[in-house]
């Protein structure tokens, strides 16, 4: 039941200017992440069968889910918007803060991600530039002051970097895997069947599971622009399926092929990627294709890091308008009509992560600690998605859907019980973790600082709020 202090939000109007070929690329360069395939891949061919088990207990769930509540819950926020009106208010915004926290760290691995590849342009030779704290700082800053800027002009110019990114992460994933098959046809490969067993210690493969569930979130990226969608009832469900069908098998043709070309104890979380390339076009004499693509790869990468930042700021943009946050985190600007505050705020704050991160551990280290609190913050929305399913399928007075009462219980109880299971393994180290208690500090500590803003934030803002409400 929501909070009785709860008031209509603010009426204010987005451009639709996402039509179904941009919420294709839009999903693709979302859900599809290479950046995750390389610390997947370094747990070995045990990985082949969690992208299998995930993709059938919590991807196509996270497609119904999408659908369902999109059907039911038009309107700009997404899961905030969701949880809300399912749950109540509280739950709203906490589903929608940590769907925005988790931004705030994930964004900064994009930026680290880019700064790996994109050293490859300039030549092999520069690689190691990508290990340089200063030149990964000043990168990272770079590039995300551009997507900010990018993205307060609109979505009319902002998506065409998702689609550009969209673009080249489908060319890039094209030649990773066409390159694997050359290789494999020339040369074999030393992948064997004891590759794909449960390894006898699977510490690391367990943290695995949970980025992998992260790695297939993006689906429900969309519904946050709910208002910005041209014809969403009709456009939504199919660019959902094919998104989706693409991005699940990108990942495990991607993984697959870096398994062949590299070696797991050999694979580099951030130029995992370029690093496959590298060997397997020296292999077959295309030394000339790294630099090219690695060109493409970044466009990939920062389409990426523009499709999220855009997304994730409307979530503060939205609690803003609903005077759960700041009131003018709800601006939005005179002439473009973008909630350029939030995008601003979100900006700022990735950027001090990654100078904070950068400076205390190794950028491989900073990258997959980063990761692992994202996948902890941005699981928990799901974990409201999935049971906003089960309370619908058993409420007799939900009314009438897109799935049957049977499918929404398949598909929340299954949704629910991955991502419980994503959130809890998040927990278990990665193999680039140096410390494992400097890691444990960093994921209790964080959860529970970012959970615990979100209570400050939603009943001290909540307080101010109630007395405007009668006043009213």
């Amino acid at each position: 039941m929501a909070d009785p202090i709860a008031s209509p939000v603010e009426t204010v109007h987005l451009k639709r200017s996402l039509g179904r070929s941009d919420l294709i690329a839009l999903f693709v360069v979302a859900v599809f992440n290479l950046n995750v395939v390389p610390s997947i891949a370094a747990n070995g061919g045990v990985t082949v069968w969690l992208w299998l088990i995930s993709l059938v207990l919590f991807f196509w769930p996270q497609g119904i889910a999408v659908i369902e509540l999109a059907h039911r819950y038009p309107g700009e926020g997404g899961v905030y918007l969701w949880a809300k009106e399912v749950f109540g208010d509280f739950h709203g915004f906490l589903s929608g803060w940590c769907y925005w926290t988790n931004n705030m760290m994930y964004v900064p691995t994009v930026m680290l991600y880019f700064v790996g590849v994109s050293v490859f342009v300039l030549g092999p030779g520069h690689a190691a530039l990508a290990d340089n704290k200063i030149f990964t700082v000043v990168a990272s800053v770079g590039l995300m002051a551009l997507l900010v800027i990018l993205n307060i002009v609109g979505l009319g110019v902002g998506k065409w970097i998702n689609n550009l990114g969209g673009i080249g992460t489908a060319i890039a994933a094209a030649v990773l895997i066409g390159l694997g098959v050359i290789v494999f046809a020339k040369f074999g490969t030393t992948v064997t069947a004891a590759d794909f067993r449960i390894p006898p210690n699977p510490r690391f493969v367990l943290n695995s599971f949970g980025v992998i569930c992260f790695g297939l979130v993006g689906l429900e990226l969309a519904s946050v622009m709910g208002d910005e969608i041209k014809d969403p009832q009709k456009t939504l469900p199919g660019a959902v399926a094919w998104g989706g069908i693409l991005s699940g098998v990108m990942y495990i043709a991607t993984t697959l092929t870096l398994l062949i070309a590299v070696s797991k104890n050999d694979i580099n979380v951030l130029q995992g990627i370029v690093q496959a390339v590298s060997h397997m076009a020296s292999r077959v004499g295309a030394d000339w294709i790294i630099a090219p693509f690695a060109l493409m790869l970044s466009i990939s990468i920062a389409g990426i890091g523009s499709a999220w930042l855009a997304g994730s700021a409307r979530i503060p943009f939205v609690a803003g308008l609903d005077s759960y946050m700041p009131s003018w985190l709800g601006k939005t600007h005179t002439r473009f009509a973008t909630p350029y505050m939030a995008l601003i705020v979100q900006g700022v704050v990735s950027i001090i992560l990654v100078i904070v991160n950068a400076v205390g551990s190794g950028v491989q280290e900073t990258f997959q600690r980063l990761l692992s609190l994202a996948v902890v913050l941005q699981l928990v929305p799901f974990l409201y998605m999935f049971a906003a399913l089960l309370k619908i399928a058993v409420n007799p007075n939900s009314g009438k859907g897109l799935y049957s009462k049977t499918t929404l219980i398949l598909a929340g109880g299954s949704g629910l019980l991955t991502t419980t299971l994503g959130i809890v393994l998040a927990f278990f180290p990665a193999q680039q973790i140096k410390s494992l208690l400097s890691y444990e500090m960093w994921m209790f500590g964080g959860t529970l600082f970012f959970i615990g803003l979100a209570v400050f934030f939603f009943y001290e803002y909540g307080r101010r709020k109630a007395p405007a409400v009668r006043r009213a």
